[in-house]
């Protein structure tokens, strides 16, 4: 079947709401299982079915991993391990839309760090969307109390899912410069294999993996399986065919409805946030989409029009 532009954009907002989801997903699968331990089960589904479709669509070839395999393994360890542990271990205390909205802050951290790789000096309009959107996550944290006493309300799980939102910018930059003739679909298969491994071992050393997977309940392991399947492969995978019909330049602007899907799930779970954080999610989005250049790009788009 012929994919359109049309289906294309179902099929990103698809992907992005299964981003959206994952946050109080997460919630639900640490609610009987240790973080460590729910990572790995996520991804040993994930790993499975990406696998399986890269095999099928592209074909296994050792070339490959022999020319990156250490890129792969630093890349998982970083990206993969480093990144997902920070985002359940990180979950225990910190709320679903906190967390989507510090994730949501990474394209722009990624875009200053290549800049800063590439020895030039990140854009002015992106450092400047990094502190407005920073600023946003801070009112929803504090609950728009920037002062002391605010601040004693961030919890060490904020902190912790700000640190592995640094290392997916680091391997989002990473893959575009270590990482050599590999497509997309081999590049993440290998991470994500090398990542689960890693986060394995350090499952065993922190926690007793089998005895909490034995021991936890149905539900948390469904959560597991939703967010290695449909949150980490499915929408992968969906997202790359919106980025393939569409071109990723519009196809990146959906990413920013992540902590709005994040949102929608907590208030129909009956969490209502308050007045200061609905504006801090706000100011959080415009800070990423000014980041981004998405909003310089409308407005020169409406002066283009204007002249014509």
């Amino acid at each position: 079947m012929k994919t359109t532009p049309q289906s294309a954009i179902a099929l990103t907002l698809i992907a992005t709401f299964f981003w959206g989801s994952n946050f109080q997903i997460t919630k639900f699968a640490l609610t009987s299982l240790p973080p460590w331990t729910a990572s790995v089960e996520r991804f040993f589904y994930a790993v499975i079915c990406i696998f399986i479709f890269f095999a099928w669509k592209e074909g296994i070839h050792s070339k490959v991993l022999k020319q990156n395999w250490w890129a792969f393994i630093i890349l998982g360890a970083i990206g993969v391990a480093g990144f997902n542990g920070a985002f359940f271990v990180g979950l225990q205390s910190s709320n679903p839309v906190t967390a989507a909205l510090i994730v949501a802050t990474t394209p722009i951290s990624a875009n200053i760090l290549e800049a800063m790789i590439n020895r030039r000096l990140p854009g002015l309009m992106r450092v400047i969307g990094m502190a407005i959107s920073l600023l946003g996550v801070a009112l929803v944290i504090t609950n728009g109390e920037l002062n002391l006493g605010g601040v004693s309300q961030i919890v060490a799980g904020d902190i912790i899912i700000f640190m592995g939102s640094l290392g997916w910018s680091i391997y989002t930059v990473g893959t575009r410069v270590f990482v050599k003739d590999a497509t997309p679909l081999a590049t993440t298969s290998w991470t994500m294999l090398f990542g689960a491994i890693i986060l394995a071992f350090i499952a065993i050393f922190v926690e007793s993996p089998i005895t909490a997977l034995s021991s936890g309940t149905f539900e948390s392991h469904l959560a597991c399986f939703y967010i290695g399947i449909g949150g980490s492969t499915v929408a992968y995978l969906f997202w790359n065919m919106g980025v393939a019909i569409r071109g990723a330049g519009k196809t990146a602007v959906f990413f920013n409805l992540v902590p709005m899907f994040a949102l929608m799930i907590q208030l129909m779970m009956g969490n209502i946030p308050s007045l200061p954080q609905l504006i801090g999610v706000v100011i959080t989005i415009v800070g990423v989409l000014l980041g981004q250049g998405i909003l310089s790009n409308v407005r020169f788009m409406n002066i283009d029009k204007n002249k014509n």
